[in-house]
C-alpha cells in the first residue's frame, strides 16, 4: 500500500499545481474521474457523458472484471483498480464517489485534499460522525461537492412547496414516509465467502473492518451489513428524508430532536444483519414524521406493492394535511382533498438536470448554487443514520410498550397496528421473530450528538466507527 504521507503529498503537490487553472470557462472541458462503476457508478458515468464539454477520463474499480466492462463503453479512458491513482491524477477535474457506502466519505476527503470537485453518491457518509468531516473539508479545500440526492433538482419540489405554502389543504398535520420494495433472501454460507479472484479486495474494503463474509453473493448485497452498508434505511432513506426536509421542513431543520425505530430482519434466515421491516418516528419539534421501510411484499405470494393500509404507498411523502393530503414520489404526485377529490396532479422530471446542476457549479466556481450542497444531503443521510442506531439499540419487542413510547398520536399506533398486520399478511409469527423496539434518542442538532438518557457508550460509539489501518477518515479541522 502506497504510504499514506506520500500521498497526500503527492496530491498537495497536483492541487498546488492545478489550482490556477481549476476554473473553467463555459467552453472548456472538464475531465471526470470515477470511482465505483456498478449500476449506479456506469449510470452517473453515463449521464456525465452527455453533457457538452464533460469527458469520462479515468475510470475506477476495485475489481477488474467490471473496469474489462467499462473500458467497452469508454475505450478513451484510463482504467484503475486504486483509487488513489484517479484522485492523485492531474488531469481529473472532478471525482464521482459510486463506491460502496463505507467508502464515501474517505474517498470524497481524499479528492478533496487533492484539489478536486466530488459528486457522492448517498449516503454521503456510513456514519454521522464522517459524514461531518466530509462537510469540513468541503469547506477547507473550498471545493464543489454535491450529494446524489437528484430530485432536489426537479422543479416538481419548487411546485410542491408553493402548494402547500398556499393553504389549500390547510396546515400540516403529520408526514408518512414510504420505502415498499421488495427484496429476497441473501441467503447465509456456512464457510466465509472467498472474494473474486478479480477484486483487489485490500482496496474494496479499504475502511471496513477485515470480517469474514458469510452471504452467498459478494457484490451489492454488502448493503445489508452493519460493515459496509446501512440497510434499505440507508439505501433508499436519504432520498426519500431528503425531499422530506427540502419539500416540508424548507431544511430549516437539521437533524430532528428525537428519533425512535423499531423492526427486524422477519421471515429470512440468512446473513443480513440490517432490518427488512423497519419503523420509525421522528420528533422534529415540528411537524411530526412517521416512516415504513419495508423489503416484505403486500402479502405472501403477491409480487406487487400496491396501495393498501392507511395509505402505505410507493409514495415517498403522504403530507396529511387539515383539508386534505399529498402523495406523491419521484416524479411525480398527486394532492387530494378530505373527502378524496382530486385538487392538482403534480409531473417532474425525477431530476434529470443534477448533474449538470453540478457541473455549472463547478464552472463558476460557487457553491451556493448547487441544488444537493453537501452539507444539506450530510443531513439528510443523518436522519437515516439516527433510525438505524436507534434500531440497533433495541431490546425484545413487545407491543404494549412501543404503543406507549409514542402517547396521544394515533398515527404511530396505526404503524403498529400496520406492522402486525404486515407480518401476518407475510405469514411471519411475530412470537418467533426477533423483532426489536429501539432506543428513543435524543439528539443535540448543533453537536450532532445524543444527550440525556440517550447519551450512553453504546449509543455514543454508533455515531461513528473504527478504522482499518491506512484508512482512516482524518480529523479535518
Amino acid at each position: 500500500m502506497q504510504n499514506r504521507r506520500r500521498f497526500l503529498k503527492q496530491s498537495a503537490l497536483a492541487f498546488t499545481a492545478l489550482s490556477a487553472s481549476r476554473v473553467r470557462g463555459a467552453n472548456d472541458t472538464i475531465r471526470m474521474g470515477y470511482i465505483g462503476l456498478g449500476g449506479r457508478g456506469m449510470g452517473s458515468a453515463a449521464w456525465f457523458a452527455k453533457i457538452p464539454g464533460v469527458v469520462n477520463a479515468h475510470l475506477c474499480d476495485a475489481d477488474s472484471t467490471v473496469l474489462d466492462r467499462a473500458k467497452k463503453m469508454y475505450p478513451d479512458a484510463k482504467l484503475s483498480q486504486d483509487l488513489r491513482k484517479v484522485i492523485e491524477d492531474p488531469e481529473v477535474d472532478a471525482v464521482v464517489v459510486s463506491t460502496g457506502n463505507h467508502w464515501h466519505a474517505l474517498a470524497s476527503i481524499w479528492a478533496l485534499q487533492a484539489g478536486k470537485d466530488v459528486y457522492v453518491e448517498k449516503p454521503v457518509s456510513h456514519n454521522i460522525w464522517e459524514g461531518r468531516k466530509l462537510v469540513e473539508a468541503a469547506r477547507k479545500y473550498n471545493r464543489i461537492v454535491q450529494g446524489g440526492t437528484q430530485q432536489r433538482s426537479d422543479p416538481l419540489q419548487q411546485e410542491i412547496k408553493d402548494f402547500l405554502d398556499s393553504g389549500e389543504m390547510g396546515k400540516i398535520q403529520y408526514v408518512r414516509c414510504n420505502r415498499y420494495g421488495q427484496r429476497a433472501s441473501i441467503g447465509k454460507v456456512e464457510q466465509p465467502l472467498t472474494p473474486p479472484e478479480t477484486v483487489n479486495y485490500d482496496l474494496w474494503l479499504g475502511p471496513a473492518a477485515d470480517l469474514p463474509i458469510h452471504r452467498e453473493k459478494f457484490h451489492y448485497d454488502w448493503h445489508w451489513v452493519w460493515n459496509t452498508g446501512n440497510g434499505e434505511l440507508g439505501n433508499w432513506g436519504p432520498h426519500i428524508l431528503d425531499d422530506l426536509r427540502n419539500v416540508v421542513f424548507r431544511d430549516r431543520i437539521k437533524l430532528p430532536r428525537r428519533v425512535l425505530a423499531g423492526g427486524g430482519r422477519l421471515g429470512w434466515d440468512d446473513a443480513g444483519e440490517t432490518p427488512n421491516t423497519h419503523f420509525m418516528y421522528i420528533d422534529t419539534g415540528d411537524i411530526p414524521v412517521i416512516m415504513d421501510v419495508h423489503n416484505l411484499p403486500l402479502k405472501a405470494g403477491v409480487k406487487a406493492d400496491d396501495v393498501y393500509m392507511r395509505r402505505r404507498t410507493k409514495s415517498f411523502l403522504v403530507v396529511e394535511c387539515e383539508g386534505g393530503y399529498y402523495t406523491g414520489g419521484r416524479g411525480g404526485g398527486t394532492a387530494f382533498d378530505a373527502q378524496g377529490k382530486k385538487l392538482r396532479a403534480f409531473s417532474g422530471d425525477g431530476g434529470k438536470s443534477h448533474a449538470e446542476n453540478f457541473i455549472a457549479a463547478l464552472r463558476n466556481r460557487d457553491a451556493s448554487t448547487l441544488n444537493g450542497e453537501i452539507e444539506e444531503i450530510h443531513y439528510s443521510s443523518a436522519w437515516c443514520h439516527l433510525g438505524n442506531i436507534s434500531w440497533r439499540l433495541g431490546q425484545a419487542y413487545q407491543r404494549d410498550q412501543a404503543e406507549a413510547a409514542v402517547k396521544d398520536f394515533q398515527p404511530w399506533n396505526d404503524v403498529i397496528a400496520d406492522f402486525h398486520q404486515h407480518l401476518e399478511n407475510n405469514q411471519v409469527d411475530a412470537a418467533k421473530e426477533k423483532i426489536q423496539l429501539g432506543a428513543l434518542l435524543e439528539i443535540d442538532a448543533d453537536k450532532e450528538t445524543f444527550v440525556g438518557a440517550s447519551a450512553t457508550p453504546e449509543a455514543l460509539a454508533l455515531l461513528r466507527r473504527d478504522y482499518r489501518a491506512g484508512f482512516e477518515v482524518p480529523e479535518v479541522v
